[in-house]
């Protein structure tokens, strides 16, 4: 399996980390060796001072796909989740200043939370509430209604780049709000009203 991030998909997180609105999708990679569950803690990595969370809605593709167009989008994914992109972002600053690629801050080893799965069915994926609670606060909430890029548009652009396969999961983009995480911070994360995952920080 093979995860795809799609960066700057909510217009109030680009402008809160001064980057331009996107024209098209802002597409990067994890590697397996990135993900973590629900109910793990997460180490802070030696290499960053500012770690932060972005928590994301998550589609998981059910049937392999390549070329796929938008109105078909919608037959190759059944369930969606909740996730969080975690990220170095002072190494992300320094990558992006000399224009390197990010991977360093944002594919390193258990930076792709990945929640629990639930039937698309059971939800408007219109009008898609989500947030992400740190230590019992709201810190960040979206609207699937916010993003720039829909899911269906979403599967047909990536799927012209990469062959899309069943497992695949994409994490489709986080609203404003991120922050930086400290020692024994809690997260949870709630698609509507209920909890998806949660991850204790260490």
């Amino acid at each position: 399996m093979k995860i795809i991030c799609v960066g700057r998909n909510f217009k109030n997180h680009a402008k809160e980390l001064n980057n331009e609105i996107p024209k098209e999708p802002v597409l990067f990679i994890k590697p397996d060796t990135s993900i973590i569950r629900s109910g793990d803690d997460l180490y802070i990595p030696e290499f960053t001072d500012n770690l932060q969370h972005e928590v994301e809605i998550l589609i998981k593709i059910s049937k392999v796909g390549k070329y796929i167009q938008p109105e078909f989008a919608c037959n190759y994914y059944s369930e969606i989740g909740l996730g969080i992109d975690f990220t170095a972002r002072d190494l992300q600053d320094e990558l992006k200043e000399k224009g390197l690629p990010w991977e360093k801050s944002k594919a390193f080893d258990r930076s792709a939370l990945i929640g629990n799965f639930v039937s698309k069915e059971k939800f408007n994926l219109d009008n898609l509430n989500f947030s992400l609670v740190k230590n019992n606060q709201i810190q960040q909430k979206g609207n699937t209604s916010e993003m720039i890029f829909s899911f269906d548009f979403l599967i047909s652009y990536i799927s012209q780049f990469f062959t899309l396969k069943m497992g695949d999961i994409i994490f489709t983009g986080t609203p404003s709000g991120v922050s930086k995480l400290n020692e024994n911070d809690l997260l949870e994360g709630f698609i509507e009203n209920e909890r998806f995952f949660e991850v204790r920080i260490k």
